[in-house]
């Protein structure tokens, strides 16, 4: 049985992975590349806040009766990390490498602080509350379409 741990874990590894590509590309003032990987991230991370928002939490609040406690804190996390994105994609979009590298040190900081959270207390609570519905949960989360924003 794959564990919520495992599956999103992983996630924010390749959202993490995504998200240096596009810096270093960046940094090198690579700007054809750095948009194709900002948009690869940007839409990486679309999708991973859309699994998380429309079948992890809600699930999680439903079994747990409470909706003022950690996925609220989450989605709060999450809505300043859309609009760092939004930033970004204008960053990226005009070419200002110093403002992008700026954004991307402060949405860098609040990702590794979001995701210790998650994976630490979020993850394992919900692999624990949630128990045998964990793999309908997991591919209800794999079915969440990807967002066409960075297309």
């Amino acid at each position: 049985m794959r564990t919520i741990v495992e599956f999103l874990g992983s996630d924010h590894h390749a959202c993490d992975d995504l998200f240096a590509s596009a810096e270093d590309a960046v940094a090198q003032k690579n700007w054809d590349s750095a948009r194709t990987l900002f948009n690869r991230f940007h839409t990486a991370m679309a999708h991973h806040l859309a699994m998380e928002e429309t079948v992890l939490f809600p699930a999680f609040e439903t079994r747990t009766g409470n909706i003022m406690g950690p996925t609220q804190v989450m989605r709060m996390e999450h809505e300043q990390m859309r609009e760092l994105l939004q930033a970004m994609a204008h960053a990226v979009t005009v070419t200002n490498q110093d403002d992008y590298l700026g954004l991307s040190e402060t949405l860098n900081m609040l990702m590794q602080q979001h995701n210790l959270k998650e994976e630490n207390m979020l993850y394992p609570m919900s692999d624990r509350v949630l128990g045998s519905e964990c793999d309908s949960l997991i591919r209800s989360m794999e079915a969440v379409p990807m967002d066409t924003l960075a297309s």
